[in-house]
């Protein structure tokens, strides 16, 4: 524990910036940038819709729909082996040709109601807080 201690002790020491320095970067920043905003004026003010992407947590929000978006491609798939299915069924039993085209039409149905709530949940998670 006491060797923990210490190597922690001499990372910080060789980590932490002599106090000379910071004034001199931010000397450097303010000439080569412009003046530099306090840290407080960038928590300022109310965070929504309107505020800049930097300030609302964009990324997570886009990474959100994007991974919502995935489930889109599950109902492709559950739709090319309904009407997969729909050709064997066929293929087996060309008398049951309506009944087995009703049921394909019904999952079908199915299928895009999904398609459509998760592109309208993948919408909701980009334009949330």
């Amino acid at each position: 524990m006491a060797l923990l201690r210490l190597s922690t002790r001499i990372a910080a020491q060789r980590c932490a910036a002599p106090a000379s320095v910071l004034p001199r970067l931010m000397a450097g920043v303010e000439a080569k940038h412009g003046a530099v905003a306090p840290s407080s004026a960038l928590t300022a003010g109310p965070i929504g819709l309107g505020a800049p992407l930097a300030r609302r947590g964009a990324g997570v929000s886009v990474l959100g729909c994007a991974i919502a978006m995935v489930a889109v491609g599950g109902c492709a798939q559950g739709i090319g082996q309904l009407f997969a299915a729909l050709v064997v069924g066929m293929a087996r039993n060309p008398s049951m040709k309506e009944d087995l085209f009703t049921y394909t039409l019904i999952g079908m149905g199915f299928l895009e109601f999904l398609a459509i709530v998760v592109i309208l949940i993948a919408g909701l998670l980009l334009y949330s807080e």
